[in-house]
């Protein structure tokens, strides 16, 4: 059984000005996915900026999502490393949590083989007992998950049970889909590429557009999978254009920015990030404009 079916949210992580977490705007995100139907939480994923946390910052962060949330949609906490032991270790203590599913990054910088990729998993996955969902975007890390090793790697253990797939390549996944049939779930990891991934079998959306407009991305995933196929490519193409903008400078850069135009005081991101280019936020908030997300001048 999949972890969710739906959109689940790649949640930035709210700082103060002193770039410390902020636990009371943490909690208002919260409660805003919940209540607009965001079907899974992501916590410390990419966008949530777990680079520039302490490891005490990011269990404290899990912690505080579990605790939350309380049940009411599952939590799925991002536990990866270029480092197998430092992966394993996140992984036990976020189960530890109460966590109902990780999240783990191919490891980047290291450029492991194939069958690298394989053992990698395959420790991680024999010392903990959570669902994994793997995550390939090989944009950021500089190696690629191949179908096959998706699929070896999905029949050889029963807790890897999904892959959020950032490659962008339509081919790879539609080869997994393919390859893997009922063995993994399938999330996109790029919001243009939702129903395009839907109708190779998707489960769902990973989404960053979604700390915007939860709803939306939970209603495009949502008709698709109850046939309404129309109405999902309609949403899908509708905010296009907007992705593209959330996407102008390195995530979470914009989405931050997008938060704090619709009056979310989220504060910014932490070094190597920097704020956004006054001609990337102008665009942004054409963007917003053109989805209806503002109406006037802000931030």
């Amino acid at each position: 059984m999949a972890i969710f079916e739906g959109a689940g949210v790649a949640l930035i992580t709210p700082f103060h000005e002193d770039k410390s977490v902020n636990y009371k705007m943490l909690g208002t995100l919260l409660e805003r996915q919940i209540s607009n139907k965001t079907d899974a939480i992501i916590v410390c994923g990419t966008t949530g900026e777990p680079a520039t946390m302490t490891e005490e910052e990011r269990f404290a962060v899990i912690r505080y999502v579990v605790e939350k949330v309380n049940k009411r949609v599952p939590v799925i906490a991002g536990t990866g490393s270029n480092c197998t032991e430092t992966a394993i270790r996140t992984s036990r203590k976020a189960e530890a949590l109460g966590v109902d599913g990780l999240l783990i990054v191919t490891p980047y910088y290291n450029k492991a083989t194939q069958k690298g990729l394989y053992e990698h998993y395959k420790e991680i996955a024999a010392s903990v007992e959570k669902p994994i969902i793997m995550y390939n975007v090989p944009s950021r890390t500089g190696c690629n998950l191949l179908p096959e090793t998706v699929v070896a790697l999905a029949k050889d253990f029963k807790n890897i049970s999904g892959i959020k797939e950032a490659s962008g390549n339509i081919s790879q996944v539609a080869k997994i889909a393919s390859l893997g049939k009922n063995l993994i779930d399938i999330y996109s990891g790029n919001d243009d590429q939702v129903v395009p991934i839907l109708s190779l079998g998707g489960k769902g959306v990973i989404s960053v557009l979604a700390n915007v407009m939860p709803q939306d991305m939970h209603d495009m995933v949502l008709e698709f999978l109850g046939g309404n196929v129309k109405r999902a490519m309609e949403l899908q193409l509708k905010y296009v254009n907007l992705i593209q903008a959330l996407f102008c400078e390195v995530n979470p850069i914009p989405v931050k920015a997008a938060m704090k135009i619709i009056g979310y005081e989220v504060g910014g991101v932490r070094l190597p990030l920097t704020e956004m280019e006054e001609n990337h936020r102008t665009l942004l908030k054409d963007r917003m404009k053109e989805a209806g997300l503002i109406w006037q001048d802000a931030y």
